[in-house]
């Protein structure tokens, strides 16, 4: 049986008299590609605000790895091993790709000016090691040979990837993907998705990953939980989504299909 490493419990955030999640309550299991879908002002990216510590909740709960996360700041859950990436990639736009991702790791020697000055071979030992592992990162992201583009200068799609690059410099145990494949083209969406299950599959991470292309959902999620209104209406497969009355309804209204993009 798995391991559950996220509990949302009557989580709640208003805004207002407007309740953008409203007495939520899901699980995520250890080791799963978990989809999140559901239509536009559903509450999805709120509940990963709230999750990732961006947010305060209104009530309710998140336990990580069964300790009480509630309103921890999202730097403190970063050395937890909790991650979230956003539609819109955060990169250093003037450092390199490979300077992105060595950019990573917290507490380095190197951000102490004493270190700098009294033991600069500690500095440079840890630098060269941490460049080691942001080349073993581009390589298995296939992106080697862009490892001295800057960051600025990525297509969209290279820009996700990087972020999801960047998650692997910290060995994420959870990583919250926020729309990773908006406005990625159908090729690099392919290696996107290629890249989230070898990290799935060989390094063991744990995905919930917010979503609209059902193409992309299916061939990575299981399960999928479909919110409306702030709080969760269905969990199941993929499939048994497109066919659920309540779910179809909750997208394009009563009477019609759900279908793939």
């Amino acid at each position: 049986m798995q391991d559950n490493i996220l509990e949302i419990k009557n989580l709640s955030k208003y805004f207002g008299g407007l309740a953008a999640v409203s007495n939520c309550s899901l699980k995520v299991k250890k080791g799963t590609i978990t989809g999140i879908i559901g239509p536009n002002g559903s509450g999805k990216t709120t509940l990963f605000n709230l999750i990732a510590g961006n947010l305060k909740s209104s009530t309710g709960s998140v336990l990580f790895n069964n300790e009480n996360i509630t309103d921890v700041p999202s730097y403190e859950l970063f050395s937890k091993g909790l991650l979230r990436t956003f539609q819109i990639a955060h990169e250093f736009t003037n450092l390199s790709v490979l300077e992105n991702l060595m950019m990573v790791p917290g507490n380095q020697s190197g951000e102490k000016l004493m270190n700098a000055l009294l033991n600069p071979g500690l500095v440079a030992k840890e630098e060269s090691q941490i460049k080691e592992k942001a080349m073993k990162v581009v390589d298995f992201l296939n992106l080697s040979h862009l490892k001295n583009e800057l960051a600025g200068n990525l297509s969209g799609g290279q820009k996700k990837l990087l972020e999801l690059g960047r998650t692997m410099m910290v060995d994420a145990k959870l990583v919250l993907l926020d729309e990773v494949g908006a406005g990625v083209n159908r090729t690099l969406l392919k290696d996107l998705g290629t890249a989230i299950e070898k990290l799935n599959k060989e390094k063991g991470y744990t995905f919930c990953m917010i979503e609209h292309d059902m193409d992309f959902i299916g061939r990575l999620c299981d399960p999928v939980i479909v919110m409306a209104e702030g709080s969760v209406l269905f969990e199941g497969s993929v499939e048994d989504a497109k066919e659920n009355e309540r779910v179809i309804e909750s997208y394009l209204g009563r009477g019609s299909k759900l279908k793939d993009n």
